[in-house]
Order: C-alpha cells, then sequence, then structure tokens
C-alpha cells in the first residue's frame, strides 16, 4: 500500500497527522488521522460517525435548530448533520487548529461544502474545558443555547485521548453541558465501546431520557462486523 502524508503537526497532546492510502483490497483511497501512533479515524468507517448526527437530531422537532458538534475529525458528524434542512447553524468545536485547517483546504474530498456552507462556524477551543467553566460552545455569544450537542472526541467514556476529559463524563460534568441545551435538548454521543452501564447511570442522573444505539457496519478489513455505540440523552 502506498501512504502520503497530507498533513502533520506536534500538539500537546502528541503529533497528529493526516495521510491518505490507496487500499487496492477495496480499490478506493483511505484517509486516516493518527495521534503519534494511535489510529483515531478513518474513512473506512463512518457509519457511526455520520450516525451519530443522524441520531441525535432525530428526537428534535421543528425547524431553525441550531447544532454544535464536539471534534471535527474527517467532517462526517459535521457534514451531515448540514444535511438536515432544519439546521439553521452549526458551531464546530475542535482543539486543534491544523483540523479545521484541513477542511478549509478542501483536503477531505468527502466533506467538500462543510467549510463553505454559511450555516457552518469553526471554534478552535478545547470542548471540555469550555464546558467546565461554564463559557459555554460559542465564544462569540456566552451562554447561548443549543437545541443538539453531538460529542465525537474521546474513544469511550473511559478510553480517554487525555485524563482532563474524565470530569466530563460524570453527572457534575453533563450537568454543566446540559445547561447549554434548550428544553428538550439532545446531547449524543459515539463511543468506539459496548454500552457502558456506568455512563448510562451517569446519564440518567441528569437528562430526561436516554438511550444507547449500538450501530453495526461490514468491516472489509476483516470481512466480518463492527460496531460503535452512540449515546442519545434528552433533556
Amino acid at each position: 500500500m502506498r501512504f502520503e502524508e497530507l498533513a502533520w503537526r506536534e500538539t500537546p497532546i502528541g503529533a497528529i497527522s493526516l495521510r491518505r492510502r490507496h487500499d487496492p483490497a477495496v480499490g478506493v483511497d483511505v484517509f486516516e488521522v493518527k495521534l503519534d501512533d494511535e489510529f483515531l479515524m478513518s474513512s473506512l468507517f463512518p457509519v457511526a460517525e455520520i450516525e451519530l448526527a443522524r441520531l441525535g437530531l432525530a428526537p428534535l422537532v421543528g425547524d431553525a435548530l441550531d447544532v454544535v458538534v464536539g471534534g471535527l475529525g474527517l467532517g462526517y458528524t459535521a457534514r451531515t448533520a448540514l444535511e438536515d434542512s432544519r439546521v439553521r447553524s452549526l458551531v464546530v468545536v475542535e482543539a486543534i487548529e491544523d483540523v479545521i485547517d484541513w477542511h478549509r483546504r478542501q483536503l477531505l474530498p468527502f466533506a467538500a461544502g462543510l467549510a463553505p456552507d454559511p450555516r457552518t462556524r469553526f471554534v478552535r477551543a478545547d470542548f471540555f474545558a469550555a464546558v467546565a467553566n461554564g463559557a459555554g460552545l460559542d465564544p462569540e455569544h456566552p451562554g447561548r443555547r443549543f437545541h443538539a450537542v453531538l460529542l465525537d472526541v474521546d474513544h469511550s467514556p473511559r478510553h480517554l485521548l487525555h485524563p482532563s476529559h474524565a470530569p466530563f463524563y460524570t453527572p457534575d460534568g453533563l450537568r454543566r453541558l446540559a445547561r447549554g441545551l434548550h428544553p428538550e435538548g439532545v446531547f449524543a454521543l459515539w463511543s468506539d465501546d459496548p454500552p457502558d452501564d456506568g455512563f448510562g447511570a451517569a446519564l440518567a442522573e441528569v437528562f430526561s431520557t436516554w438511550q444507547a444505539h449500538v450501530v453495526r457496519f461490514a468491516n472489509p478489513l476483516t470481512g466480518g462486523e463492527s460496531a460503535n455505540t452512540v449515546y442519545v440523552a434528552r433533556r
């Protein structure tokens, strides 16, 4: 397989890189994001990231929805949110400027249209710090509320990219997030792990309803099936 490194940068949490390779087994170009030697995401497996947006927006009623995506990555969740005509505005909170730059430079063909869409605004910020300090997720409008927050940063509530994220997944952390949601607003979370009853108990303390959706998809590398989890909780 032939690799092409499209971008690389040292960051406070490690070296992040974007690379493209042609996979002859499936006959397509594959885009991958790595943090040091750890794979964060691949364009081979976008199903659950897409479903994060679909499942997160599905319970909402009405038009003129204001949405936050936490963690930009390859852009599948944000792009799918914009495909919902009810979405009026999309704030994408991303900690790493280089990831935002990948999209502004149109390095990811399947995410074309995300950056130029007038509804999209990128915010360079630490999602978890913004929730913890009460500043809110839109620095231009402190205290602004949203109809949905769709989060895909850590591998799971237990497998974190950085230990500082851990307080977010507790009832106190989730309460701080919920203050930034409209009544009946939705918090949705992607996880690489199976449904976690402990995290579910934390959601139940804060939100009126919650559900863990198991999203299954074909894995062309193994020839079998893989699964992720999407949690959807509602005020």
